[in-house]
């Protein structure tokens, strides 16, 4: 476990584990205990999740482990949480573990962060989106769903953030949920969006060059009521729309069928994807 210094001062802790090329993984090395597990379960959410996405890589790779999701909940960055910002931070853990070229793998609003990633270095040796296309993205949608959670936080009203927490956004009913994270947790989200609201990740394509990978379940697709502006983030659409462009710009396209947003991150049908995608991939394995 090594400490790393993020863009705002705060420090994070790094799990790496395994040998060979390394692969920056998103998750909690941690598994959830206690009653945290029990509900986890009921959702359809492995408690292990990040563990078992470790255990399935590190035979062959080199796999750099860091909680960013949880990490700025604890260290909201309402102001910074920008895809410079992110890319910075995610090249700080790279440099810090050692990992002069490595290849990423993250899943919903971390995918996106991948993204941004892959335009800002060329570093990576592959690059793997789960639950967030890369052409079509939901960047409005999403802006409008986290400035909802951002104005019910300001007014006290508490929350439910969906912007940060997707495994379980397939379940809930949108009009009953009430928000609980606090108004710089939220903000953090908001500022995220706000700074994609032009970035076209039509035109972008034909900046990235490592092998890469797309995939997400076929019924990803939530839908928020009116107390969120009535918006529906639709992940699986774009990519049966843009498929063909997808691959023709160089993307691995998969669908994962019936398969919703929380099903889809699940170690068991993300692994099996994922693990033979990286293998077949002379620079990421």
């Amino acid at each position: 476990m090594i400490e790393v210094t993020m863009h705002d001062g705060t420090n994070i802790n790094v799990d790496i584990q395994g040998k060979g090329q390394a692969l920056l993984l998103p998750v909690n090395p941690k598994p959830a205990e206690g009653a945290q597990a029990e509900e986890l379960k009921k959702w359809g959410v492995d408690p292990s999740l990040g563990k078992t996405l470790i255990d399935g890589l590190k035979d062959r790779y080199r796999v750099i482990a860091f909680d960013y999701e949880g990490h700025v909940i604890l260290n909201p960055k309402p102001d910074s949480l920008t895809p410079e910002q992110l890319s910075n931070d995610f090249l700080a853990i790279a440099d810090r573990a050692g990992a002069e070229r490595f290849a990423y793998y993250g899943y919903s609003w971390l995918a996106l962060a991948g993204l941004q990633l892959a335009l800002r270095t060329n570093r990576l040796s592959a690059l793997i989106m789960g639950g967030f296309p890369p052409i079509g993205g939901p960047y409005r949608e999403m802006l409008k769903v986290t400035t909802a959670t951002y104005a019910m936080a300001t007014a006290n009203q508490g929350t439910y953030g969906p912007s940060y927490s997707p495994e379980q956004a397939d379940e809930f009913d949108w009009s009953t949920v009430e928000v609980t994270m606090s108004e710089a947790q939220t903000k953090q989200f908001v500022t995220l969006y706000e700074s994609l609201q032009s970035f076209d990740d039509s035109a972008i394509q034909h900046l990235l060059r490592c092998p890469r990978l797309c995939f997400a379940g076929s019924a990803d697709r939530i839908e928020y009521g009116e107390k969120w502006g009535d918006v529906t983030v639709d992940i699986a659409g774009p990519l049966l729309k843009t498929r063909g462009r997808l691959i023709e710009a160089g993307w691995d396209v998969a669908l994962l069928d019936g398969l919703d947003h929380t099903s889809a991150m699940q170690p068991v049908n993300v692994l099996p994807l994922i693990r033979p995608w990286l293998d077949s991939k002379p620079t990421a394995g």
